[in-house]
């Protein structure tokens, strides 16, 4: 006899609209008189091995409609990497629970680890279906025109960038903004969109998917500066030289890693650093500030694109949809339709677990420190409405009387 159990859990790097993903599950398979209990899982797949779950069956509609508007992970996350052991273990408390369905939101490793879990499911002869919920600032899932919290981070670094270039004009310098992104630059690539007259910054836009010289980035900031007596610069945390290695690593004294082993990149503000310093040290220009975004870019609360939310909303209702009706497991994907809209696929779980996407060519100028118009028009629409604009005074010059 079926148990009519769901269970739910999110992972990895917050985001503004991961809960509207929630709010989506929950709602949608409430919908559904099969489902008997919506269970959630505290801070992720480690809240599952652990059994710290929760029963979403009781929420009030209300209350959860409330926390899908609110951002960062309701359920807590977790930085876990499962592999086949750690999966088994969750597999044993899916299990004991008698779930039916497990639904996991997240990223690159998340979708991993639904593909995983849904093998040794198989494996074992147990009906489990498994379900990845995309999510992802990095916007580096592949088979997917863009992933849900992307937009709204995009939307924050490219206002971010709009009062940086404003500030940098009242008071001219250079500027450096170190932005999230490892192995994709779609995030620093964001800035651009910040840009409304030809001289506004960012004037240079660094991105992981091109080698950095620090040589011809010193080179390209001198030439800016001359050129406009100032420079905002937007660089993704992920720069690296030609072998591969961070430019973090090299410039750093110490490095520090992460639970993974990772050269740590996030929240550390030593790139802004250490480029500010070489810009001193280098060009010789006195006014160098650096700003790294961290943490900041990822659960803004002031600065969520309602598109993104939609969306983020819709691939929860998807993922539960394709559940009771898709008869297969898998990772659900967004598809641009016409100049602008979505429709939703199911991608088989190895298509998408564990691999990573970066930004192609057509997005990156020849000059690889700027964006095409191609990537401007990919990403305008997924930045939502109502976005702030800037204006300048149209100054009339008073003829000089003392000092002609």
């Amino acid at each position: 006899m079926s148990s009519g159990k769901i269970l739910v859990a999110q992972g990895g790097g917050p985001t503004a609209v991961i809960n509207q993903s929630l709010a989506g599950v929950v709602l949608e398979a409430r919908r559904f008189r099969d489902v008997t209990r919506v269970y959630g899982a505290l801070h992720g797949v480690r809240g599952i091995v652990n059994e710290d779950l929760v029963d979403l069956t009781r929420e009030t509609s209300q209350n959860l409609e409330l926390v899908a508007a609110t951002p960062s992970s309701a359920l807590g996350s977790t930085r876990d990497k499962p592999d086949e052991a750690y999966c088994k273990e969750i597999f044993k408390v899916l299990q004991a629970h008698d779930i039916e369905q497990f639904y996991y939101i997240g990223g690159n490793d998340s979708s991993d680890t639904v593909r995983i879990v849904s093998e040794q499911a198989q494996a074992a002869n147990y009906a489990l279906r498994c379900m990845h919920i995309p999510k992802t600032i990095d916007n580096d899932l592949v088979g997917n025109d863009h992933t849900p919290g992307f937009p709204s981070a995009a939307r924050f670094v490219a206002q971010a960038f709009a009062g940086a270039n404003l500030d940098n004009a009242s008071l001219p310098g250079v500027y450096v903004g170190v932005v999230m992104g490892r192995h994709a630059g779609f995030l620093t690539a964001a800035a651009a969109l910040g840009k409304k007259f030809p001289d506004d910054g960012p004037h240079l836009i660094y991105l992981p998917e091109r080698v950095f010289s620090l040589e011809q980035f010193l080179a390209d900031v001198k030439a800016v500066y001359e050129r406009y007596g100032r420079c905002v610069i937007a660089v993704s945390e992920g720069i690296h030289d030609a072998s591969g290695e961070a430019i973090a690593t090299l410039l750093a004294k110490e490095v520090e890693r992460d639970a993974h082993g990772n050269v740590q990149l996030s929240g550390t503000g030593a790139l802004a650093d250490l480029l500010c310093d070489e810009i001193k040290a280098r060009l010789g220009i006195k006014r160098v500030r650096g700003d790294t975004f961290g943490y900041l870019q990822r659960s803004f609360i002031g600065c969520v694109s309602d598109v993104d939310q939609r969306e983020a909303r819709e691939v929860g209702e998807k993922a539960v949809q394709f559940a009771m009706w898709g008869g297969r497991d898998g990772s659900v994907a967004i598809q641009r339709t016409g100049f602008y809209s979505v429709d939703y696929e199911l991608l088989p779980l190895s298509a998408v677990a564990g691999k990573t996407r970066v930004m192609e060519d057509e997005f990156i100028a020849a000059s690889g420190t700027d964006v095409t118009d191609a990537f401007r028009m990919y990403l305008r629409p997924l930045l939502g409405s109502g976005l702030p604009d800037a204006f300048r005074l149209r100054p009339a010059p008073v003829a000089k009387i003392l000092k002609r």
